[in-house]
């Protein structure tokens, strides 16, 4: 029965977000401060390759509609091979990661670390810190992280799909992880949240499309999904 495997994944998607709260908070109280304040006093942020990290996840985002377009196209002559399913589907994983941000951001509203723009409120610059939920403001855009939660929807997809390249991805997404914290871009706990948004999309993502590997997944073995 496939509702069971959508109620498992209900689950596990509520024990995520139990851990993944419990963490953020306490990042805000006793971690994000403290990295925050060490990576301006030594000037991480001056490192051109943790600037550099951070251009991806953006980059991805933007290209995801050509691959989506490129992908339907070749598929009106031929089937798709397992690698462009999973392709396809963590592309719409990142489209629609980054909109459950830009929602999920709205509704928390947080200061960002470092002064970027139009001498915004920050930690560092005016030592503002904190939430201020339902402001439109873009001085309120740090939580949780567009960039953890675009590279967990992309590189979930595959994690799950196809789990023979999970150190691929592991290699790539981590430096990408830290340089947001390293360029001050984002607190840790930022980085957390949206890492654990981009992950549950990438499940729900995975799970939509039926693309779990056999005997994996939500659905659990082959005899589960068959009862």
């Amino acid at each position: 029965m496939h509702d069971r495997g959508y109620r498992e994944l209900l689950r596990r998607t509520c024990v995520a977000l139990a851990v993944g709260g419990a963490i953020v908070a306490a990042c805000y109280f006793w971690v994000d401060r403290p990295v925050a304040f060490f990576v301006a006093e030594h000037d991480t942020d001056h490192f051109a390759v943790f600037r550099w990290l951070t251009y991806p996840p953006p980059l991805l985002q933007s290209c995801s509609p050509i691959v989506l377009a490129v992908l339907l196209v070749y598929r009106a002559w031929r089937p798709l091979a397992r690698w462009q399913q999973v392709l396809l589907v963590a592309c719409i994983s990142v489209l629609a990661a980054h909109q459950f941000r830009i929602s999920v951001g709205y509704a928390c509203g947080r200061y960002w670390p470092e002064t970027w723009f139009d001498h915004n409120p920050s930690l560092i610059g005016t030592g503002t810190y904190g939430f201020a939920p339902f402001s439109s403001s873009e001085n309120v855009g740090s939580f949780p992280s567009g960039h953890a939660a675009r590279i967990f929807a992309f590189a979930g997809v595959w994690w799950m799909a196809l789990p023979r390249l999970r150190a691929l991805w592991v290699i790539a997404g981590a430096p990408m992880l830290a340089s947001l914290v390293l360029m001050n871009y984002h607190f840790v706990g930022d980085v957390v949240a949206g890492s654990v948004l981009g992950g549950i999309i990438a499940a729900y993502a995975v799970q939509l499309a039926d693309l779990w590997p056999p005997g994996v997944g939500a659905n659990g073995p082959p005899e589960a999904r068959s009862a």
